[in-house]
């Protein structure tokens, strides 16, 4: 947190500039749907595609790793990971809490622009959430930051197969922002694939979004969040293994 708090400006500003896109989105949307809040497409008015896309915001703002991937990458390439080798220090643990001290700082800078662009955008969000909901709404935040995390954090492993894994994070990149429900609703793609549903990405940005307004069954509620969390056991799993393969192949010279 103290090396976060390093340059409080820099981060501040750059945290504020993340919120444009959300001015172009509801702007964009509204344009889609030429100002009619009647109008219904894909079972979304416009609206709920406002909501459903603050929403979604939020979810990123928990599920985005930025430059973890790349830092892992960095590291096993100019040597600096011997740290973790020499060391009683575990990587991925070091990792995960570096990046829950990043989530922690980002979360206070942010709170404020999040709450005026809500408060703003008041009248086209839903009413306040069910206790039950909101429970399940939160859990399903926590377990996509740890997916979120997971899945960077093996691309970033691969790293000790091949060097440079940019082009790799680049077509995560784009499969995510489709896939995960960032760019639109899932229902609006479900019909050309419909296996959407069963990746991980789904739990990145759409599911959180999609509890709030109300698109999952409360009686389907304990089993998406089961097959949450099976995911994170996956991923885990899945990370082990290629940590544990990839520093057995990895050789470094020098001090």
């Amino acid at each position: 947190m103290e090396e976060r708090l390093v340059y409080r400006g820099d981060f501040a500003f750059a945290t504020l500039v993340r919120f444009l896109p959300i001015v172009t989105q509801v702007f964009l949307w509204n344009a889609i749907f030429a100002g009619d809040n009647q109008r219904v497409m894909n079972g979304y008015s416009y609206p709920s595609m406002v909501s459903y896309y603050l929403l979604v915001m939020v979810a990123r703002a928990f599920s985005s790793m930025p430059g973890l991937s790349t830092g892992i990458a960095a590291s096993v390439r100019d040597g600096s990971v011997r740290k973790y080798l020499l060391q009683p220090v575990d990587m991925l643990d070091y990792l995960f809490w570096h990046r829950v001290a990043h989530k922690i700082v980002y979360y206070a800078v942010a709170t404020g622009p999040f709450a005026l662009v809500f408060w703003l955008c008041r009248d086209y969000l839903p009413g306040w959430p069910e206790p039950k909901v909101a429970l399940a709404c939160a859990c399903s935040l926590a377990m996509a930051f740890l997916i979120g995390f997971l899945i960077e954090s093996l691309i970033g492993l691969i790293s000790f197969w091949f060097l440079e894994v940019s082009s790799l994070i680049f077509i995560y990149m784009m499969m995510s922002y489709f896939l995960s429900g960032h760019m639109i609703p899932l229902e609006w793609i479900a019909e050309w694939i419909p296996w959407v549903y069963y990746l991980p990405f789904k739990y990145l940005a759409y599911f959180p979004a999609a509890i709030l307004l109300g698109r999952v069954p409360a009686d389907s509620l304990a089993a998406e969040l089961s097959i949450q969390a099976l995911w994170i056991v996956v991923l885990f799993a899945a990370n082990r293994i290629a940590f544990h393969y990839g520093v057995r192949r990895y050789g470094a010279f020098g001090g």
